[in-house]
């Protein structure tokens, strides 16, 4: 079957369903399309927009309008300053846009203005470029075609099952594609209904979950789902959550699903490719793909991907449809003649009965000198000896850490991954002939 030329900006919902809850209101299909309209009218005349809105209501209506008027999207990574300077000079065709401008263009617009029709995007529009961190430090862009947009949630809609009847609550930015997907395009797609503002702390993820009816959803990361695990806090029962952008314990998944009645669900994927495949945590370790890709070699191909795209992760093929991961590609490391993967390692250090979080690191050969292996922990309740014992009895001896540095928090980016060069900065702080 021929894949339609054009596709539309919003599908799934019906006039007087709600898209999405907003200033304690609910803002209906024909509500969000005047948004839209109002918006897209008022848009800078760019080529790109940096949409910075944290709001995910005004972020929806922007992104959206952005589409309808063919220009793009720019979802930067970080809002450092460096981050944000480095796009603009990469993209002098651009403006930015914020929830001030959002807020202040809907609020004269004409209450009886006509309802648009449901605008209709080329397939190959590049509605939106994300962006990764480069080996260079700069950032690397990833651009999204509407139809690569729209299939990736089109998938989660039928694995999730999705629809006009769903509420989001995401903790995750709209700038990331896991937010983007799970959360913008998710309501464009089957129809879901997003809670707006800024929920991030438990008690404002909380607040949210229980502002919205039955079925909902919360989408967040295994960071901000330990946080709110160990708040005291009565949470309202979801009819599951998800977690990605980090590997997921199986001892939190299953004291999330005690604490919130409800199944704990992982979604893997990537910038390059979107979300890919999903499990609950609890199953296993085992990944099942979105119906219609496939894996060989180490490169994703098929749904709607225009071509293969190599995966960072090792994978190991189970049948068909099903695949472990066995470890980052950059992160393989030979100490002695052995080899392992940080993955590994981490997920061995994690399983330890009293770490909250911890992760290995391993320095850069820095002339003759090789780096040594480092791990990175957060166990208030053991001392540095008792996690040596303990890794003692899951690790070669190789690969025990030396040192292993206890601290408060890892380090974490927006959207709560422990990243190489945060790692690096705390290592070398703390701990700084690591490093040399």
């Amino acid at each position: 079957m021929m894949t339609p030329a054009k596709l539309p900006l919003l599908s799934g919902a019906l006039p007087d369903d709600v898209i999405a809850w907003w200033q304690a209101q609910p803002v209906h299909r024909d509500t969000f399309l005047r948004h839209v309209a109002v918006v897209a009218r008022h848009l800078p005349a760019a080529r790109f927009i940096l949409n910075l809105c944290e709001d995910r209501y005004p972020f929806l209506v922007a992104f959206a309008a952005v589409g309808a008027n063919g220009q793009t999207n720019l979802l930067p990574s970080s809002r450092a300053v460096l981050h944000l300077r480095s796009l603009t000079e990469d993209y002098p065709e651009s403006a930015r846009i914020g929830d001030a401008d959002i807020e202040s263009w809907l609020r004269i617009r004409s209450a009886d203005e006509a309802v648009p029709a449901v605008p209709e995007l080329p397939g190959e529009q590049i509605v939106a470029i994300a962006f990764t961190s480069g080996s260079t430090g700069r950032a690397k862009p990833n651009p999204k075609s509407w139809r690569e947009l729209v299939g990736g949630p089109r998938q989660a809609q039928s694995r999730f099952g999705l629809d006009r009847r769903t509420g989001i609550v995401a903790s995750v930015p709209p700038q990331h594609m896991y937010g983007l997907e799970t959360s913008i395009m998710a309501a464009l797609v089957s129809g879901a209904s997003v809670y707006g503002g800024r929920p991030f702390f438990p008690a404002d993820v909380c607040a949210a979950l229980a502002a919205i009816p039955a079925p909902r959803v919360l989408v967040t990361t295994p960071v901000h789902l330990q946080a709110c695990v160990q708040a005291d806090l009565r949470w309202p029962t979801p009819a599951f959550l998800i977690s990605a952008t980090a590997p997921l314990s199986q001892a939190l998944a299953a004291q999330a699903e005690t604490v919130f009645d409800a199944p704990v669900l992982e979604i893997y994927g990537c910038t390059e490719a979107g979300s890919i495949a999903s499990r609950r945590t609890l199953d296993g370790d085992r990944w099942r793909l979105y119906d219609g890709f496939q894996l060989r070699g180490g490169a994703l191909s098929g749904g709607y991907l225009p071509e293969p795209v190599p995966l960072n992760d090792m994978v190991e093929a189970c049948g068909e449809m099903e695949f472990k991961l066995l470890g980052r590609r950059e992160d393989l490391v030979n100490v002695a003649g052995k080899r392992s993967s940080l993955g590994y390692l981490n997920g061995q250090l994690n399983e330890i009965e009293g770490v909250m979080e911890g992760a290995f690191f391993l320095p850069e050969q820095i002339g003759t000198e090789v780096g040594r292996l480092t791990a990175v922990v957060v166990a208030p309740g053991l001392s540095e000896q008792q996690l040596l014992a303990a890794l003692s009895e899951r690790l070669d001896p190789v690969f025990l850490p030396r040192p292993l540095i206890k601290v408060d928090a890892l380090p974490r980016n927006e959207t709560g991954k422990v990243t190489r060069e945060g790692l690096r900065a705390l290592v070398n702080r703390l701990h700084p002939s690591t490093t040399r």
